[in-house]
């Protein structure tokens, strides 16, 4: 496996699981559920890790 792409993969999987967790804490299977989602930090930092996760840390576009 590419190091690269194994820390960005890495950090993708630890921001999920904390974002999932603050769900779970909160009893809630969404984000778009919860009245504190504009300006989360958890959603924040695992969105940026989905974008990094799929760029792999190059700035621009990026092929889905």
């Amino acid at each position: 496996m590419d190091e690269t792409k194994g820390v960005y993969e890495e950090k993708l999987d630890s921001s999920k699981q904390t974002l999932q967790e603050c769900q779970e804490s909160k009893g809630l299977d969404s984000c778009l559920k919860c009245p504190e989602i504009i300006g989360c930090p958890i959603r924040t930092l695992y969105v940026r890790s989905v974008y990094e996760s799929m760029s792999k840390g190059s700035t621009g576009g990026f092929d889905f």
